[in-house]
């Protein structure tokens, strides 16, 4: 891969990960009192997709983009949708090693560069605290269609501010990295 790219260019840091949402209900842990078991209507459909993400900690500024499924050319498609988003800077994107993103044939995007993190370290990747965050809100909510449960989801994401995404995944040293 050659980068070609004019001095005083900003570069931006970003963080990437991909989530399943799908029709059968998440469950999460209730209150109640003692000897009482909560009660929740539970459904086990496996219609799904997938909801590919980046997160700049440092400003909050997302991008997100919706796909049938998990896949080299799928996450290749994600690349240039994002590249054309954000063509004035050079955009390092952290991102866990899923086969989908180290398929070898993909064509990265001249301003995106892949900083590729340990196996199997989830935590190191902001991105993940954000699909946490999302999924609170869905925790017991059972819907009819897939259409149904994309429309809510995209209505949170769309509502989501930057200073949201910003405390959720803004690490500090991630934040004290960037401040160098």
């Amino acid at each position: 891969m050659t980068t070609h790219f004019a001095q005083g260019q900003p570069v931006r840091y970003w963080c990437m990960d991909e989530s399943r949402w799908g029709l059968k209900t998440l469950t999460g842990r209730v209150l109640t009192l003692r000897g009482v078991k909560p009660v929740m209507p539970m459904q086990w459909p496996r219609d799904a997709f997938w909801l590919y993400g980046t997160v700049e900690p440092q400003t909050g500024e997302s991008f997100f983009y919706r796909f049938s499924h998990l896949d080299s050319v799928c996450f290749e498609h994600f690349l240039e949708q994002f590249g054309w988003a954000f063509p004035q800077s050079l955009n390092l994107m952290q991102m866990d090693q899923a086969s989908a993103h180290m398929a070898t044939w993909i064509r990265w995007p001249e301003n995106v560069l892949p900083i590729v993190q340990p196996f199997h370290s989830p935590e190191l990747n902001p991105a993940e605290r954000l699909w946490q965050d999302l999924r609170k809100q869905f925790k017991g909510k059972n819907f009819e269609a897939i259409g149904s449960l994309e429309t809510a989801l995209f209505e949170q994401v769309n509502t989501l501010s930057k200073k949201v995404v910003a405390s959720l995944t803004g690490y500090s040293y991630i934040l004290d990295a960037l401040a160098i």
